[in-house]
């Protein structure tokens, strides 16, 4: 069984929406990037790759702050 001390747990929200914002960014600016009129493919492509890696890391942290529901 694992606990998460309130220092962590808090480190780990703030983390977290960080992360969020760095997520919201770069969707931001993926739009933009295809609302130019010549749309670079390999930096689309990195951008959504970077996006997607930060939704992942969204994930895992979301998944350590819910409670063991087997406590």
């Amino acid at each position: 069984m694992y606990h998460l001390t309130d220092d962590k747990n808090q480190e780990l929200k703030e983390r977290l929406y960080q992360l969020r914002l760095e997520h919201r960014d770069m969707d931001e600016l993926i739009q933009r990037l295809y609302e130019e009129a010549y749309v670079d493919q390999i930096q689309a492509s990195r951008l959504k790759r970077r996006k997607l890696q930060i939704k992942d890391a969204i994930t895992r942290l979301e998944s350590q702050l819910i409670p063991d529901l087997n406590a």
